[in-house]
């Protein structure tokens, strides 16, 4: 789901990346649910007031909307998970790598082959990227 609102200001923990993965998977959730898919995830039981403890704290940090219009209250992810992602990556490239995005990518491709249809998808996000960067051939108006 799209949000409006400001990307978080603090990075989700790993228990809060698990919650945020279960809504963007499974759309909006009752504790219930997050409590059960946590647990399924971890492969140990996670409590329900475990999960409400936590999407309380993830309401507050503005990483979930809470729909308080029914007895059992519904949760939402905040932010779309590229918006998630993305700050995380950046910060990833900034402590690990200086910031050199190029790094990381190449880094994260040696540490774990990808499959034949992941690099089909990378190879397609080379090409864009590669015609979106170069310069305009002589003789021709750039595009706007």
């Amino acid at each position: 789901m799209k949000s409006d609102s400001p990307s978080p200001s603090r990075r989700p923990t790993d228990t809060e990346l698990s919650i945020l993965r279960i809504l963007w998977d499974h759309g909006p959730a009752r504790v219930r649910k997050v409590a059960e898919e946590l647990s399924r995830e971890r492969g140990e039981e996670v409590g329900y007031t475990t999960a409400l403890k936590f999407l309380q704290l993830m309401h507050e940090k503005g990483l979930v909307h809470r729909d308080e219009s029914e007895r059992s209250h519904r949760y939402t992810a905040a932010h779309d998970p590229d918006q998630i992602r993305g700050k995380a990556i950046g910060s990833l490239a900034d402590k690990l790598f200086g910031g050199a995005t190029t790094k990381l990518a190449m880094h994260a491709l040696s540490s774990k082959p990808a499959s034949p249809e992941e690099l089909s998808q990378i190879r397609q996000l080379l090409d864009q990227l590669e015609s979106e960067n170069s310069p305009p051939s002589p003789g021709k108006e750039p595009s706007t």
